[in-house]
């Protein structure tokens, strides 16, 4: 028998192909060169330069913003000096809290025990029923007086002036005892003298000086026992 070896009909034996591998084998197809991607770096740092600017002008425009708002709140010296040269208003006085009511008592004789001492109360108009400002006085002589605070004629509030050097300050007027001034006008009244009151009687407060043309609405007052009890207003 031959050495050769016999073929198996069922497997035949492969061509010889050139450029393909024994076995059926083929070689990989040949890989299309790459095309290198885009450089984006001019793009970017554009971006960069233009982020960065935009947050310069940011802050430099909040600088600005806020170093005008600070100008524009101080006051300019036109405004200062306008200021400084306008007089003050007059306030309106103040109502009392606190105080006794009249017709009634308004203070006790120890309260008043010292001369020239004063006590400030409410007095109830007889027309109007409005609490009006007044003060009794203890006199140098051992007597008592009151009086209405609002100005005889006018809406000014009257004030007990015991500092004989305001007295010579304010009101121009020399004194060797407290006297009653009307701040609005410098009028000034003296409770030891008696001037001519609206009707013709004779009350305390002669004016000494002013414009004035009657003393202070006087309230009569008089002792029950340790009280001091506001009777009536003229």
């Amino acid at each position: 028998m031959s050495d050769e070896k016999k073929l198996d009909p069922f497997k035949p034996v492969d061509p010889s192909i050139p450029g393909v591998a024994p076995g059926g084998a083929k070689r990989p197809p040949a890989q299309p060169p790459r095309t290198p991607a885009p450089q984006h770096r001019g793009t970017s740092q554009l971006l960069i330069w233009v982020a960065t600017a935009a947050v310069v002008v940011f802050i430099v425009g909040g600088a600005i913003f806020f170093w005008l708002r600070g100008l524009s709140a101080k006051p300019g010296p036109s405004s200062v000096e306008s200021a400084s040269s306008t007089p003050a208003a007059i306030d309106a006085p103040k109502p009392a809290a606190n105080l006794p009511v009249g017709p009634g008592p308004i203070a006790t004789a120890e309260e008043l025990s010292k001369t020239w001492s004063t006590k400030r109360f409410l007095y109830k108009d007889p027309v109007t029923s409005e609490p009006v400002p007044a003060m009794v006085v203890h006199l140098s002589g051992g007597s008592y007086w009151a009086f209405s605070l609002r100005a005889p004629f006018g809406n000014c509030q009257l004030e007990f002036v015991s500092d004989l050097d305001k007295l010579q300050t304010d009101y121009n007027y020399r004194a060797d005892h407290p006297m009653v001034g009307d701040p609005c006008n410098h009028t000034v009244f003296d409770l030891l003298r008696y001037g001519t009151s609206s009707n013709g009687g004779l009350v305390r407060g002669e004016v000494a000086q002013g414009s004035d043309i009657r003393p202070p609405m006087a309230i009569e007052v008089r002792i029950e026992g340790s009280q001091v009890i506001a009777a009536r207003m003229e």
